[in-house]
């Protein structure tokens, strides 16, 4: 059997950060329990972290080999640092989970196995909190703005916001990018000819540090996001079945 550094891992995981020192060293550790037997990958994506972040990876790095650490020089929020750890990733596989801690990835290969046992056109498995370990406002607004969001774009999620997800990586880079495209998985997965499924998960409580986000500064963003990707799919063509002509013989005249 090749060394762990030559072969080549069949599920990255990837896990945007910022300003997540208190979480990230034990969330690490939990990954590569969680995967344990498994040829898998860590990307944490540092986004421009103001605190030890960097630090802490750094220090969680020498236990755990199989962390890589991708570094952005200025911030540039969640989703493209999403983005920048699936472009960064080496296998066909990623589960994307939050930085904070708050997904329980004990439940990452369980999204990832229905990922896999599923049809080729599964493009996404996503989790779906069932119990919310988040404040009662952050609840309401999370409720309100799925139904919103659900009834508009008929994506099928009841809980779009839930950070661990299992996709294909090349269904990702498929999609068109955007500013909180995270948000949006599930229906631009449709809107390229994928199917979607859901599976319910752990949420766990907040063990460190504060959210980046509060109900105010999400309601604008999200309502200004909601617009576009309607109009993304509006704009949407659908070529249905794509086949290849074989060559023809050679020597034969066109």
């Amino acid at each position: 059997m090749l060394p762990d550094s030559v072969q080549e891992p069949e599920i990255s995981v990837v896990a945007p950060v910022f300003n997540e020192e208190g979480a990230v060293e034990a969330l690490v550790r939990e990954i590569a329990a969680a995967f344990a037997g498994w040829r898998c990958e860590i990307l944490f994506v540092n986004d421009a972290s103001r605190d030890a972040t960097g630090e802490r990876l750094a220090a969680a790095q020498r236990e755990t080999p199989a962390l890589r650490i991708l570094t952005h020089r200025r911030n540039a929020g969640q989703s493209r640092a999403i983005r920048t750890g699936v472009r960064a990733a080496r296998a066909p596989i990623v589960v994307m989970l939050d930085g904070d801690g708050q997904n329980d990835p004990a439940d990452a290969p369980r999204l990832a196995r229905a990922l896999m046992a599923g049809p080729p056109n599964l493009g996404l498995v996503g989790g779906e909190r069932r119990v919310r370990r988040d404040s009662p406002g952050k609840r309401w607004a999370s409720r309100l703005a799925n139904a919103v969001r659900r009834r508009v774009l008929n994506d099928h999620a009841v809980d779009t916001g839930c950070g661990l997800k299992a996709f294909r990586r090349e269904a990702f880079l498929a999609l068109p990018y955007f500013d909180h495209l995270h948000r949006y998985l599930p229906a631009l997965m449709i809107r390229e000819g994928y199917e979607v499924a859901f599976e319910p998960v752990n949420h766990r409580p907040r063990r460190s540090g504060r959210s980046k986000y509060t109900n105010l500064g999400r309601l604008g963003s999200s309502l200004f996001d909601l617009a576009g990707v309607v109009w993304l799919n509006h704009r949407a063509r659908d070529p249905g079945a794509v086949s290849e002509a074989p060559l023809p013989p050679l020597g034969e005249a066109d």
